[in-house]
Protein backbone atom coordinates (compact mmCIF):
# COMPACT_ATOMS: atom_id res chain seq x y z
CA UNK A 1 0.00 0.00 0.00
CA UNK A 2 1.28 3.52 -0.78
CA UNK A 3 0.13 6.08 1.62
CA UNK A 4 1.20 8.79 -0.90
CA UNK A 5 -0.69 7.35 -3.82
CA UNK A 6 -3.52 6.87 -2.01
CA UNK A 7 -3.60 10.75 -0.63
CA UNK A 8 -2.94 11.84 -4.10
CA UNK A 9 -5.94 9.62 -5.60
CA UNK A 10 -8.31 11.01 -2.16
CA UNK A 11 -7.36 14.42 -3.44
CA UNK A 12 -8.14 14.12 -6.69
CA UNK A 13 -11.34 12.77 -5.73
CA UNK A 14 -12.84 15.34 -3.52
CA UNK A 15 -11.69 18.23 -6.42
CA UNK A 16 -13.30 16.10 -8.73
CA UNK A 17 -16.60 15.68 -6.76
CA UNK A 18 -16.72 19.54 -5.89
CA UNK A 19 -16.62 20.14 -9.55
CA UNK A 20 -19.55 17.98 -10.13
CA UNK A 21 -21.29 19.07 -7.31
CA UNK A 22 -21.12 22.75 -8.70
CA UNK A 23 -21.99 21.86 -11.76
CA UNK A 24 -25.53 20.23 -10.30
CA UNK A 25 -25.93 22.71 -8.55
CA UNK A 26 -25.20 25.33 -11.02
CA UNK A 27 -28.34 23.38 -13.16
CA UNK A 28 -30.40 22.83 -9.74
CA UNK A 29 -30.39 26.66 -9.04
CA UNK A 30 -30.36 27.92 -12.47
CA UNK A 31 -27.73 29.78 -12.04
CA UNK A 32 -25.46 29.29 -15.02
CA UNK A 33 -22.87 32.00 -15.12
CA UNK A 34 -22.60 33.86 -11.92
CA UNK A 35 -22.10 33.55 -8.62
CA UNK A 36 -24.68 33.75 -5.75
CA UNK A 37 -23.32 36.28 -2.87
CA UNK A 38 -25.18 35.15 -0.22
CA UNK A 39 -23.16 32.78 2.07
CA UNK A 40 -26.23 30.45 2.75
CA UNK A 41 -26.78 29.77 -0.47
CA UNK A 42 -25.72 26.12 -1.20
CA UNK A 43 -24.44 26.97 -4.69
CA UNK A 44 -22.14 29.69 -2.97
CA UNK A 45 -20.45 27.33 -0.66
CA UNK A 46 -19.79 24.14 -3.39
CA UNK A 47 -18.12 27.02 -5.49
CA UNK A 48 -15.97 28.36 -2.06
CA UNK A 49 -14.99 24.88 -1.38
CA UNK A 50 -14.37 23.97 -5.03
CA UNK A 51 -11.66 26.96 -5.11
CA UNK A 52 -10.34 26.73 -1.94
CA UNK A 53 -9.90 23.09 -2.66
CA UNK A 54 -8.63 23.87 -6.41
CA UNK A 55 -6.35 26.46 -4.49
CA UNK A 56 -4.29 23.62 -2.25
CA UNK A 57 -5.07 20.57 -3.58
CA UNK A 58 -2.64 20.35 -7.05
CA UNK A 59 0.37 21.70 -5.03
CA UNK A 60 0.03 19.26 -2.14
CA UNK A 61 -0.55 16.39 -4.81
CA UNK A 62 2.43 17.67 -6.07
CA UNK A 63 4.68 17.46 -3.03
CA UNK A 64 3.12 14.59 -1.88
CA UNK A 65 3.78 12.81 -5.01
CA UNK A 66 7.60 13.49 -5.33
CA UNK A 67 7.83 12.26 -1.24
CA UNK A 68 6.40 9.34 -2.34
CA UNK A 69 9.16 8.16 -5.04
CA UNK A 70 11.66 7.27 -2.22
CA UNK A 71 10.76 5.58 1.11
CA UNK A 72 9.83 8.20 3.44
CA UNK A 73 10.45 8.55 7.36
CA UNK A 74 7.09 7.73 9.19
CA UNK A 75 6.30 11.67 10.27
CA UNK A 76 6.01 12.36 6.68
CA UNK A 77 3.64 9.62 5.74
CA UNK A 78 1.13 10.81 8.97
CA UNK A 79 1.64 14.29 7.49
CA UNK A 80 0.74 13.38 4.15
CA UNK A 81 -2.61 11.58 5.83
CA UNK A 82 -3.28 14.29 7.84
CA UNK A 83 -3.13 16.74 4.89
CA UNK A 84 -5.31 14.99 3.30
CA UNK A 85 -7.52 14.28 6.11
CA UNK A 86 -7.46 18.38 6.54
CA UNK A 87 -8.35 19.24 3.20
CA UNK A 88 -11.84 17.06 3.25
CA UNK A 89 -12.10 18.44 6.82
CA UNK A 90 -12.37 21.91 5.48
CA UNK A 91 -14.98 21.20 2.60
CA UNK A 92 -17.17 19.89 5.30
CA UNK A 93 -16.69 22.82 7.64
CA UNK A 94 -17.57 25.12 4.25
CA UNK A 95 -20.47 22.76 2.94
CA UNK A 96 -22.34 21.85 5.71
CA UNK A 97 -22.79 24.75 8.17
CA UNK A 98 -26.00 27.12 7.56
CA UNK A 99 -23.64 29.81 6.53
CA UNK A 100 -20.10 30.78 6.20
CA UNK A 101 -20.60 34.02 7.48
CA UNK A 102 -20.02 32.23 10.93
CA UNK A 103 -16.72 30.41 11.86
CA UNK A 104 -16.36 27.10 12.79
CA UNK A 105 -13.83 24.69 14.15
CA UNK A 106 -14.11 22.15 11.36
CA UNK A 107 -12.56 24.96 8.47
CA UNK A 108 -10.14 26.26 11.77
CA UNK A 109 -8.83 22.59 12.00
CA UNK A 110 -8.65 21.48 8.04
CA UNK A 111 -7.20 25.34 7.62
CA UNK A 112 -4.66 24.59 10.85
CA UNK A 113 -4.00 21.07 9.28
CA UNK A 114 -3.47 22.03 5.85
CA UNK A 115 -0.90 24.84 6.84
CA UNK A 116 1.29 22.72 9.67
CA UNK A 117 1.04 19.55 7.75
CA UNK A 118 1.82 21.14 4.04
CA UNK A 119 4.37 23.58 5.42
CA UNK A 120 6.07 20.27 7.18
CA UNK A 121 5.93 18.38 3.86
CA UNK A 122 7.48 20.82 2.20
CA UNK A 123 10.05 21.06 4.78
CA UNK A 124 10.63 17.08 4.06
CA UNK A 125 10.65 18.22 0.02
CA UNK A 126 13.45 20.82 1.01
CA UNK A 127 15.38 18.36 2.98
CA UNK A 128 14.91 15.94 -0.03
CA UNK A 129 16.57 18.32 -2.62
CA UNK A 130 19.16 19.07 0.22
CA UNK A 131 19.59 14.86 0.09
CA UNK A 132 19.76 15.94 4.00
Amino acid sequence: MSISTICIALLGILLLLLAVAVSGARGKFDILYSNPTDPEHMLYKLIRAHCNTVEYAPALMIIIYILGQTNQSTWILWFMGIVTFSRYLIVVGIVFPKSLAIPNAMRFLGALGTYICGLGLCMALFQQGLNL
